[in-house]
């Protein structure tokens, strides 16, 4: 039983005969004559019956379209909901982030959510995952703050709609005293022989060290410790005079820039993507879109305030 038909025979009932009903659904007479036999196909009784030189409904056929009236009322209701569900801005949104960019997005992303009443709630959450794990979130959030290595595969389309936030480049974290420190920039020759603290394997961060171990051909680079939390990895370095590879806009916190400093390398071009992915029905929300934009506002801020923080000459 097919809803159409269902309001096809209720049309029938109120407009009195097939051509008036063509008329108001814009199809042909056959084609609503189709229909009601479709219908019929499915009932024990008669729904129609001619009665001189029109059709008209049988008690059992008004019996059903008053069920069809019904169904349709249901259905008006339950497309209302939907559409209101979409277009409510309050409507909560759930977001998780890899540490770094829940560490310097969630606190304003949180506080523009409390100041705004007639905007949506957000609820936040870290997920620590691999690289391949971002794509599976999206069926436990609304939004999923992902990253990825610039050379890496591109996400999946055909399973999530990614937003672009940020480029970010990728530079070498070492102490303010360490010998290297003073330059604006270091190159791979300048780090033989360093220890490093490097991300676990299969996280984002931990290919960009193998990449450049590569290209520091002849020259391995030793990796004494696996650490994913930068802000732990900032705090190694600050004690034992070791190197990291830390993001430039969210890896290094206040807290740490006495100690800590970061420079790009000079002969490699080491960054990641950041991406907000979605389940592209997710995005037909507006309560959902607003957080995305703001995601992306502050993303641009944090961006901002650290370039503005570089040395010169960057």
């Amino acid at each position: 039983m097919e809803v159409h038909h269902l309001r096809t025979l209720r049309e029938l009932r109120d407009r009195g005969s097939v051509t008036a009903v063509a008329q108001a659904l814009h199809l042909s007479p056959s084609a609503v004559s189709q229909q009601l036999a479709a219908l019929q196909r499915g009932m024990p009784v008669a729904l129609t019956e001619p009665r001189g030189r029109v059709l008209v409904l049988t008690p059992a056929g008004e019996r059903l379209a008053d069920a069809g009236g019904e169904v349709l009322e249901s259905l008006a209701r339950a497309e209302n909901s939907v559409s209101e569900y979409l277009l409510a801005r309050q409507e909560p949104v759930s977001v998780t982030a890899f540490h770094s960019a829940g560490l310097a997005w969630f606190p304003p992303l949180i506080a523009s959510s409390l100041s705004d009443p007639d905007g949506p709630m957000v609820h936040c959450r870290e997920e620590d995952v691999s690289i391949n794990g971002f794509v599976d979130l999206v069926g436990n959030y609304d939004l999923v703050i992902a990253h990825r290595p610039l050379a890496s595969a591109a996400w999946p389309g055909n399973r999530v709609h990614v937003t672009p936030v940020l480029q970010e480049p990728i530079d070498v974290a070492l102490h303010r005293e360490h010998s290297l420190a003073h330059q604006e920039t270091v190159r791979l020759a300048d780090l033989v022989g360093e220890t490093w603290v490097a991300a676990h394997e299969g996280f984002a961060l931990e290919p960009l060290l193998v990449q450049a171990m590569f290209a520091s051909a002849g020259n391995p680079i030793q990796i004494a410790h696996r650490v994913n939390e930068f802000n732990l990895v900032a705090a190694i370095i600050a004690e034992t005079r070791m190197l990291g590879l830390l993001p430039r806009y969210t890896g290094l916190t206040p807290y740490f820039r006495e100690h800590v400093v970061l420079r790009p390398l000079a002969d490699l071009s080491l960054g990641r993507h950041i991406d907000i992915l979605t389940r592209p029905e997710a995005r037909t929300r507006v309560s959902t879109r607003t957080v995305i934009d703001r995601i992306i506002k502050i993303a641009d801020r944090t961006r901002r305030h650290a370039e503005e923080a570089l040395p010169k000459g960057h």
